[in-house]
C-alpha cells in the first residue's frame, strides 16, 4: 500500500552523510536519556535525604549523637555531608581550646561552605550535557537537512522530468535530519531547564541550612563559656 509516512525507509535510503548525522543525533537522544532518568531519581533522592535529616536535626537530637549517627551511615550525601563537615570541624576547633569564637566559627562555615560546593557540584553534574545538546542538535539536523537537499538536487539536476512525486521523496529524506535533531534537542533542553531550576532550589535548602547549624552552634559556644 502507498502513502503514508515511512521513516524507517527515509533513513535507509538517505546518503551516507546524512545517515551518520541522524546517528549522531539518535546517540545524543539516547545519552540525554540516560542522563535525565538518573538525575530524576538523584534529585529526588536529595530532596527526601534533606527532608529526612533535617526532621531528624530539628526533632532536638544531640549533636555528638547525631554526628556519630551519621558518620557510621554508609552512602551519605548531600545535607548530611555538609552538617558532618562542620560539626567535625567545630569539634575540632573546640578540641584544640580555641578560644575566639568567631575563629571557631569561621573555620566551621568554612568548613559546610566547601562540602555544600562538592555537594552542589555532583548535582550539576551531566547538567552541561544537556544543555549542549539542545543547543547544538538542532544546527546538527540542519546541517544533515541541507547535505540531504544539496544531493537530492544534484541528482535531480540529470533528470529531464522532475515532478512533485519524483522531488517530494529527496526533500522527505533530507528533512527527517531536521526533525530528529529537534527529537533530541527538546527534551534535553526541557530537562536542563527543569533541573537547573532543582538544583538551585536545593542549593538554597542547603545554604538556609548552613546558617541554621552556625546560629546553633553559636549558641552552644555561648552555653559553654557560660557554664
Amino acid at each position: 500500500m502507498n502513502g503514508g509516512l515511512n521513516i524507517f525507509k527515509l533513513v535507509t535510503e538517505a546518503s551516507l552523510p546524512v545517515q551518520l548525522v541522524m546517528l549522531l543525533l539518535l546517540a545524543f537522544s539516547f545519552m540525554s536519556w540516560v542522563i535525565i532518568i538518573r538525575k530524576y531519581g538523584q534529585l529526588k533522592e536529595a530532596h527526601n535525604n534533606a527532608e529526612t535529616f533535617e526532621d531528624r536535626f530539628w526533632s532536638g537530637a544531640d549533636l555528638a549523637a547525631l554526628f556519630r549517627e551519621v558518620g557510621n551511615r554508609d552512602g551519605k550525601h548531600g545535607i548530611e555531608n555538609i552538617f558532618e563537615a562542620g560539626f567535625r570541624e567545630f569539634a575540632r576547633q573546640r578540641q584544640r581550646r580555641v578560644s575566639d569564637s568567631d575563629r571557631i566559627m569561621e573555620g566551621t562555615e568554612r568548613a559546610m561552605r566547601v562540602a555544600g560546593t562538592r555537594e552542589i557540584g555532583k548535582l550539576e553534574q551531566n547538567l552541561e550535557f544537556l544543555a549542549n545538546v539542545g543547543s547544538i542538535s538542532p544546527y546538527i539536523g540542519l546541517f544533515g537537512t541541507v547535505w540531504g537537499i544539496m544531493g537530492a538536487f544534484q541528482g535531480l539536476g540529470e533528470m529531464k522530468d522532475v515532478t512533485i512525486s519524483v522531488v517530494a521523496p529527496h526533500i522527505s529524506e533530507a528533512l527527517i535530519a531536521t526533525a530528529m535533531g529537534l527529537f533530541a534537542a527538546i527534551p534535553a533542553v526541557w530537562a536542563y531547564n527543569r533541573f537547573a531550576t532543582r538544583v538551585e532550589r536545593v542549593a538554597s535548602r542547603y545554604e538556609v541550612f548552613q546558617e541554621e547549624f552556625s546560629s546553633v552552634l553559636q549558641r552552644q559556644i555561648h552555653a559553654d563559656d557560660v557554664a
